[in-house]
């Protein structure tokens, strides 16, 4: 069994799906472990850009990677002054 097929969880094959470019908003929050309401609003205060499809919107798996590495980069700025 692959390291992927391991990771996957049975109930929702497409949990872990690495090979997702964007994912819905409530899935985004669920990889950053933070709640629906606080993903809104790190979308609406414009930390995480989404893209829009038809009358929902997707969140990049990019744009997740891209606030998370500034946060790191932030929060080591903020350690070495």
């Amino acid at each position: 069994m692959s390291r992927l097929e391991l990771l996957k969880n049975e109930e929702n094959p497409q949990d872990l799906d690495l090979t997702l470019l964007a994912v819905t908003v409530e899935e985004a929050a669920r990889r950053l472990s933070i709640g629906r309401t606080a993903m809104y609003g790190l979308i609406r205060d414009g930390a995480v850009q989404t893209v829009p499809f038809g009358r929902s919107r997707r969140v990049p798996v990019q744009a997740l990677i891209d606030y998370l590495n500034e946060r790191m980069q932030t929060r080591n700025n903020h350690a070495a002054a």
